[in-house]
């Protein structure tokens, strides 16, 4: 489509009429895009990817992993379009160096105890975006049709997975870790250890390792 308020909204609308799992919304431009914690995000007609995809996984143990199963299939695979290796920031920022180049949102819908739908939304930068500061963008020449054959047969596979994110999961996220061994100060004060297979940011405290499961994370400035 051309223009929309959000493509999630779309999914969602689309997901409760019947849309099958797989379903793809597109949008040229967003005028509500929106990103974790009711912020906006910049979706310019022409400068990127503004998309939904709808998946109705078997099962909801994956859940939790979600938007970082998806960040890791999403580095991976937009890692040939970019001038450096993707790195990733919990909980579900995609990053070039120090610059954001793509944020997830991942909304499930559930009826009584089960998951009907999951709408994974993802911003990408294709160009420069206008206005904006500490945003990146792929590299020139980039198209979105060369991007969407790489990255939505990832993405569905990361939909599809169950459980904990695995040993090798793990390890992508560990050497793609824009964060780890920085100091951050939320959600605590602390240093930075990472992720736990669960989802969790891991922050070393004074005296202790403690885990969050929601919140933003925000570095201290370098």
């Amino acid at each position: 489509m051309e223009s929309t308020t959000s493509t999630l909204d779309v999914a969602h609308r689309l997901a409760a009429e019947g849309a099958p799992t797989g379903t793809l919304v597109i949008a040229n431009e967003q005028t509500a895009g929106r990103g974790r914690g009711g912020k906006s995000w910049q979706s310019a007609a022409g400068a990127g990817l503004w998309l939904t995809l709808i998946e109705r996984p078997r099962e909801s143990s994956g859940l939790g992993v979600l938007s970082l199963r998806v960040g890791i299939a999403a580095a991976e695979a937009l890692d040939r379009f970019a001038a450096e290796p993707i790195r990733l920031k919990w909980p579900n920022d995609l990053y070039i160096e120090r610059s954001k180049l793509a944020g997830i949102l991942v909304e499930a819908r559930w009826r009584e105890q089960s998951m009907e739908w999951v709408a994974i939304g993802l911003g990408i930068n294709i160009k420069p975006p206008v206005n904006m500061t500490g945003a990146a963008w792929l590299e020139p020449g980039t198209t979105r049709v060369e991007v969407l054959g790489d990255l939505i047969p990832a993405v569905r596979a990361a939909a599809q997975a169950t459980g904990s994110l695995t040993e090798e999961e793990m390890e992508e996220f560990n050497a793609r870790d824009l964060a780890r061994g920085k100091q951050c100060r939320e959600p605590a004060l602390g240093r930075v250890a990472g992720i736990s297979p669960n989802g969790e940011l891991l922050v070393a405290l004074a005296d202790s390792l403690a885990p969050f499961r929601s919140g933003s994370l925000v570095l201290e400035e370098q």
